[in-house]
């Protein structure tokens, strides 16, 4: 499937690109081959593949939820701007 200049331009505007004429003969190029690789990954029987198949086994990418003891107050508070009563003091956020 080749791409005419014209439907080359006419994607380049879609996507708000301004291209020379030399770009758009390789664009051609280049646009028609990625399309003839969908043709042949078309032709590829999937009707037995379930559309939920995965290619690799999926892992549990978090850590144990391994309760230990927190820091105390007044390290934390140590660090904070403004600290009232124990507690750290924020400016209101009204919206």
């Amino acid at each position: 499937m080749r791409l005419s200049r014209e439907q080359v331009q006419y994607v380049a505007h879609l996507a708000r690109l301004g291209i020379s004429e030399d770009e758009i003969e390789r664009f051609a190029e280049q646009l028609s081959a990625i399309l003839e690789h969908f043709a042949t990954i078309q032709q590829i029987d999937t009707e037995a593949i379930p559309p939920t198949a995965l290619v690799v086994a999926l892992q549990d990418v978090m850590r144990d939820d391994v309760v230990t003891p927190s820091y105390p107050r007044d390290v934390i508070l140590a660090n904070a701007p403004r600290e009232e009563d124990g507690y750290l003091r924020v400016k209101a956020v009204l919206e």
